[in-house]
């Protein structure tokens, strides 16, 4: 196959040789956002994140093979993949560990109010806080029963809670007390005390989770996509690591917000990724 990769697989050049062994001929570009160095039309496949961002998946008339590094489909057009027929793969479970544990990591992080106790350190303050909360039997809802979603069902189920997944197909999945279907997701939200969203962005998911119907106490973790989550109203503790505008707006009130945890888009990140996301795509092209 000709293979166009690009510099969002960080290990590409590292694997052409193998490639090439395989029979692929192979071109590289860097940054997606660059002139292609070959001519579309001798594209056959390709290895990328938002290359249709920057290039008209039309410009290639003979694409048939999509290797995203990303688990969103989001930024490749899939009705036109649908309708030629180009095979495409995501990146489904290479970043699901490191994404559980930051789950796990932010509500720990309010919960034992780490924050302040931060503040206080830097400040040489000795205070204690004799209001600090328990994850054991608290009630986490997962928004999105996927490879993320399982994930940080099996880390929180390990803390003693009670883990219930919202999905669009109901059935039995371990680590999950039980499953239920999108229809009862408002039910499911002002029950919460813990909401996890790890649904992929689609325009069926957009705005779909209302911030403003969890309880005061809740804390909502958002590790999907920012537009998933309509945060108007927000009158709990969160932990947003991805917004609807990035990077976020440094005039946006959520910087200040009380009980507001703010991460860049960072909560895929761990020495694992590499590894796992090589290993993928070098089992999808063999096939």
């Amino acid at each position: 196959m000709h293979l166009l990769l690009t510099g969002a697989w960080n290990e590409a050049e590292a694997h052409i040789p193998q490639l090439q062994k395989l029979g692929h001929e192979i071109v590289f570009l860097q940054q997606e956002a660059d002139p292609l160095p070959c001519d579309p039309a001798w594209v056959e496949g390709t290895i990328c994140n938002g290359l249709f961002l920057h290039h008209s998946i039309e410009v290639f008339p003979n694409l048939r093979f999509i290797q995203l590094t990303s688990v969103g489909f989001d930024r490749v057009p899939l009705d036109y993949v649908r309708e030629k027929g180009i095979e495409i793969h995501n990146a489904r479970g290479v970043y699901s560990v490191p994404m559980a544990e930051f789950a796990i990591a932010g509500v720990l992080s309010i919960y034992k109010d780490l924050p302040r106790f931060q503040l206080q350190q830097d400040a040489h303050v000795w205070q204690k806080n004799r209001e600090l909360r328990e994850l054991a039997g608290k009630r986490v809802v997962i928004v999105g029963c996927g490879d993320v979603g399982t994930e940080c069902a099996k880390r929180f189920q390990a803390f003693g809670c009670q883990v219930v997944g919202v999905n669009r197909t109901v059935k039995e999945l371990r680590y999950f007390d039980c499953i239920v279907s999108l229809d009862a997701l408002s039910r499911e939200i002002e029950t919460a005390d813990v909401l996890i969203v790890t649904l992929a962005l689609t325009a069926e998911t957009r705005g779909l989770v209302k911030a403003c119907q969890l309880k005061p106490d809740a804390v909502l973790v958002n590790i999907s996509r920012g537009p998933v989550v309509e945060l108007e109203d927000l009158c709990c503790a969160a932990v947003l690591d991805v917004f609807a505008e990035e990077p976020l707006d440094p005039q946006s009130p959520l910087w200040d917000a009380e009980k507001v945890l703010i991460t860049p888009h960072n909560s895929f990140v761990g020495e694992g990724n590499a590894h796992r996301l090589s290993e993928l795509i070098l089992k999808n092209l063999d096939k």
